[in-house]
């Protein structure tokens, strides 16, 4: 039943984001803008990269910590 809520939540969610962002890309359209598309999508992949680079930080922090304390541990 929580894996089903963990799989189905973050869907309904993003549906009813990317509706947000659409609206608000067409209304500045039509007002005239035309940036502002590009700036979505910088903002997209900016959110898009964030993840990755934390866990790859992290990954490497604790690849170093392990070797850390195995060079420890041998000597």
């Amino acid at each position: 039943m929580l894996v089903v809520a963990f799989v189905v939540l973050p869907k309904v969610m993003a549906v009813a984001q990317c509706a947000m962002c659409r609206a608000s890309v067409e209304n500045n359209v039509s007002n005239g803008e035309t940036t502002v598309g590009a700036s979505l999508n910088m903002g997209i992949l900016y959110l898009f990269v964030a993840p990755y680079l934390l866990a790859a930080v992290i990954g490497f922090l604790w690849y170093r910590n392990s070797k850390r304390k195995k060079l420890v541990s041998t000597t």
